[in-house]
């Protein structure tokens, strides 16, 4: 009763009124125009050697999966260590950690696989159409993304993706990026070797851990990608830390994320970066990567462009999302659940 009591107290703009309230960008009379990345298509990266992923690591969500967390002002990691209640079992779990992550890199336990594409990109309404080479002339897939329609107040923009690529009508010739990564090939038999000695501990740490550098990956190649291949920063200059709290230009939303809720997504990504066939990561019948410890998302090189919470939407979008989708109402509505506003 509560979560329907929530759901009639919110209030939306219909589908149309959102769309006539995007992300204001004069595309025609910006200043940079959209950089080109330095290759179209597909890139590969195989058995990445996994001590230079380390520096990226984001140890906070580590401390999550114990359940561990400091109060302020020790809250984050290294910070935790100080906290009287939690600081000395943070500090055991994290050495612990640093000692089983150094028998992987040392032992070679885990391989990092990735794979990056780059293909012409302009906007068509609230989805992105997706080119096979610079002429533009053929579609190849099209993604699409959904739109704010929860009424807000001081809210004078209702974003979706589509919003941060140049519509296709405005003559700016924009690109979209693509990436999946792992670091999670070889955990089976890691996994086993745990499982022999009833080690629930070491599992999970090494589950833990595999996730780490899994992120650590997707950061890293992001770096890359704004300096080199895709080059929309050339000279960035940020630190790790930086990094972690996104300071950089540009964004990797991913689906099933707050900016595109829908896993479906997935699908075309796949279809667009080969990433089963190039980098080992297939998708289940969930649409679940596997390996576990995977990450993937699209790439955005807009420096205006954002991380937002769709929110919930309403069934007028839902329909008009599944026709673009070629996707019955019913179907689409299931994949959407956590953000129906309303009662299906």
């Amino acid at each position: 009763e509560e979560h329907y009591a929530s759901l009639e107290e919110r209030k939306f703009k219909s589908l149309e009124q959102s769309r006539q309230l995007p992300l204001k960008v004069d595309w025609k009379n910006r200043a940079a125009k959209p950089v080109k990345p330095s290759f179209l298509g597909r890139r590969k990266y195989v058995n990445v050697p996994l001590e230079e992923l380390l520096p990226y690591i984001d140890w906070n969500p580590f401390f999550a999966v114990w359940q561990l967390r400091g109060k302020y002002p020790n809250r984050g990691y290294p910070r935790i260590f100080e906290d009287e209640t939690v600081g000395a079992e943070a500090k055991r779990v994290f050495d612990d950690a640093q000692k089983m992550l150094k028998s992987i890199v040392d032992g070679r336990k885990l391989q990092a696989n990735g794979v990056v594409a780059f293909y012409p990109a302009n906007a068509v309404g609230d989805d992105i159409e997706v080119y096979t080479d610079d002429s533009r002339s053929q579609v190849k897939a099209v993604l699409c993304t959904l739109r704010q329609q929860e009424l807000r107040e001081e809210q004078s923009e209702y974003l979706a993706m589509s919003d941060f690529i140049a519509p296709k009508g405005s003559g700016v010739e924009d690109y979209i990026g693509l990436f999946a990564v792992t670091a999670g090939l070889g955990m089976d038999k890691l996994i086993a070797s745990y499982e022999e000695k009833n080690d629930d501990y070491g599992k999970i740490m090494a589950q833990a851990l595999a996730d780490r550098l899994a992120e650590a990956f997707a950061e890293k190649l992001h770096l890359d990608v704004r300096i080199k291949e895709w080059g929309y920063c050339p000279s960035e200059g940020l630190s790790p830390e930086d990094l972690i709290k996104v300071k950089y230009e540009g964004i990797r939303p991913a689906p099933g994320y707050p900016s595109q809720p829908d896993h479906t997504e997935k699908k075309v990504m796949w279809e667009l970066l080969s990433a089963d066939e190039l980098a080992d990561i297939t998708l289940t019948e969930s649409l679940a990567m596997l390996p576990a410890a995977s990450v993937s998302g699209l790439y955005f090189a807009n420096p205006e462009s954002k991380y937002f919470a769709v929110g919930k939407i309403c069934k007028d979008q839902v329909e008009d999302y599944a026709a673009r989708k070629k996707m019955n109402v019913e179907e689409t509505e299931r994949w959407l659940a956590p953000i129906l506003g309303y009662d299906r």
